[in-house]
């Protein structure tokens, strides 16, 4: 899968907040929406007010969550994992579980 690929596979489950995510899937879809942001600043900055990047902001809050709370099952850990800001951000760079555990199959296992 392309980097993009993945993008669209985190939009296609917006509010999903069930089963895992690879680590490659949470990382190009929030390097994705942070370059949108980015992208959205820009626009603010010469249109003169902050529309696009208020849209941007919070059209991405909820599926960067469920994707990070997905990140978390990976690894076999509850999603209220994702509140605890240091904890969390080392947890998102760990490697899942490998096979199946409580929160589904091995998103690894067809790769």
């Amino acid at each position: 899968m392309s980097p993009i690929d993945y993008m669209k596979l985190a939009l296609s489950r917006y509010a999903d907040f069930s089963g895992r995510s690879r680590r490659m899937e949470f990382w190009m879809f929030y390097l994705g929406c942070i370059g949108a942001y980015v992208v959205a600043n820009i626009v603010d900055s010469i249109l003169g007010f902050p529309i696009l990047s208020l849209v941007a902001g919070l059209g991405t809050l909820v599926p960067i969550i469920a994707a990070g709370v997905r990140r978390m099952h990976d690894q076999d850990r509850s999603g209220w994992w994702i509140i605890v800001p240091i904890v969390s951000l080392v947890f998102l760079f760990l490697e899942g579980t490998k096979g199946d555990n409580r929160f589904g199959p091995d998103p690894k296992a067809g790769a």
